[in-house]
């Protein structure tokens, strides 16, 4: 509805204009991806959301078909990131390094539609590639919050975690690395089910029982701070590279130090992230007001290399475009804009006096008005109150017999 077009266009315009002070500039990649680039078993639980294409002409045939991969070549992309690694791997040579990029566009997933999730929506990512270090996670937080504070969001919290963590407390705890996986996805329902759930469901999938009571022990005992996160480094010991808990901790503290808007920056241990294609930290922003996840992103430095064959640092944060503009919508937010210019004509009139209003609506359109020639109606009053409804502050009437 034309409302809510005017929120999503502001909002587009305002993630533009911020990110390009970061730094970051445009890029536009295509929405069908090759199949087997979609089903890489990167993409997590949204492989499963696939929407798939058929093979189109002489390629389908039907008739002898045995599976799918005989019938289908294409799906539709589920996310920003899979896209942009193929993009980079096939223009690194004419890109600067490190490469900051703005993706804005539509992705597609068969998923149950509800409140904040639907089978089309917009994503808005910013990812930086070819930059090793944290200071892409500290911009690249930096960039998101800023934003987020540009559109009055506050009070919100960004929870951090990194992928070696969660396989250096597994090791500790006793699992085996091929369990890693599974024991990650029970481990990313605590928010909904409690580390009580998980214990539950962990100890029910058959895992040894002194594993299952090391892991929630030390989730137990971990505080969501950098004191926290330090006292877990002691704990893992050499299961752990110190340097990844002194990486994180550094990343929390700079972001705090610089942040533009009021937010919590929280280490918690039992973020996982369904994307398998994560290696190093990773993070999420959650509001109260939703009840969830409103963005979320990490270190993906193994992607683009299984493109290229070259390993490329890359690191990337995604913004939920559709729940941030649901939530905008739920606070009926105004755009920021000039009055509007509203001219009410008389029916009927003739067409030398409708040049003239035409000659001043060119006027006030050049001094940088918005202005909305309409016929009057009978009802001028009802009239004039719902062009106010739509922004209109000031109006003029033009009449035959007084022109």
């Amino acid at each position: 509805m034309p409302k809510e077009m005017e929120i999503r266009d502001y909002v587009i315009g305002l993630i533009k204009e911020t990110y390009k002070a970061f730094g970051f500039t445009s890029v536009e990649t295509p929405c069908v991806e090759h199949i087997e680039n979609l089903c890489s078993n990167q993409g997590g639980e949204n492989e499963k959301l696939i929407f798939k294409i058929l093979k189109r002409g002489e390629k389908l045939r039907l008739e002898e078909a045995e599976t799918e991969a005989d019938l289908v070549d294409g799906g539709l992309r589920y996310d920003l990131t899979l896209p942009l690694s193929r993009y980079y791997s096939n223009n690194s040579n004419d890109l600067p390094v490190p490469f900051k990029a703005l993706q804005i566009g539509n992705v597609w997933r068969a998923d149950r539609p509800q409140r904040g999730r639907y089978r089309q929506f917009m994503q808005c990512d910013i990812d930086i590639l070819g930059e090793p270090t944290y200071l892409a996670e500290m911009e690249l937080i930096q960039a998101t919050t800023t934003l987020l504070g540009k559109l009055d969001f506050h009070n919100f919290t960004i929870r951090m975690n990194d992928r070696r963590i969660l396989k250096a407390m597994a090791a500790y705890s006793g699992f085996s690395p091929d369990d890693y996986d599974t024991v990650f996805i029970i481990l990313d329902k605590s928010d909904k089910i409690g580390l009580e759930g998980v214990e539950t469901e962990l100890r029910e999938a058959g895992y040894d029982q002194q594993a299952v009571s090391a892991y929630l022990n030390l989730f137990r005992t971990v505080t969501d701070d950098v004191a926290g996160l330090k006292h877990l480094k002691e704990i893992l010991g050499d299961c752990l590279d110190p340097a990844v808990a002194d990486d994180l901790a550094t990343i929390i503290a700079g972001v705090e130090n610089v942040k533009t808007t009021d937010f919590q920056l929280r280490f918690d241990p039992t973020l996982v992230r369904g994307m398998s294609y994560y290696t190093g930290p990773i993070f999420e922003i959650s509001m109260d007001e939703y009840g969830g996840s409103v963005g979320g992103g990490g270190r993906y430095d193994e992607m683009v290399g299984k493109f290229t064959g070259q390993e490329t640092a890359a690191c990337g944060f995604s913004i939920g475009f559709e729940r941030i503009i649901m939530l905008l919508m739920e606070r009926d937010f105004k755009v920021p804009a000039e009055p509007k210019l509203a001219f009410l004509v008389e029916k009927n009139m003739p067409g030398d006096k409708l040049l003239r209003v035409f000659e001043e609506a060119k006027k006030e359109r050049q001094s940088g008005r918005t202005v909305n020639i309409v016929m009057m109606k009978k009802n001028k009053k009802f009239q004039k109150e719902q062009m106010q409804s739509e922004g209109y502050e000031e109006f003029r009437e033009f009449f035959t017999d007084r022109m």
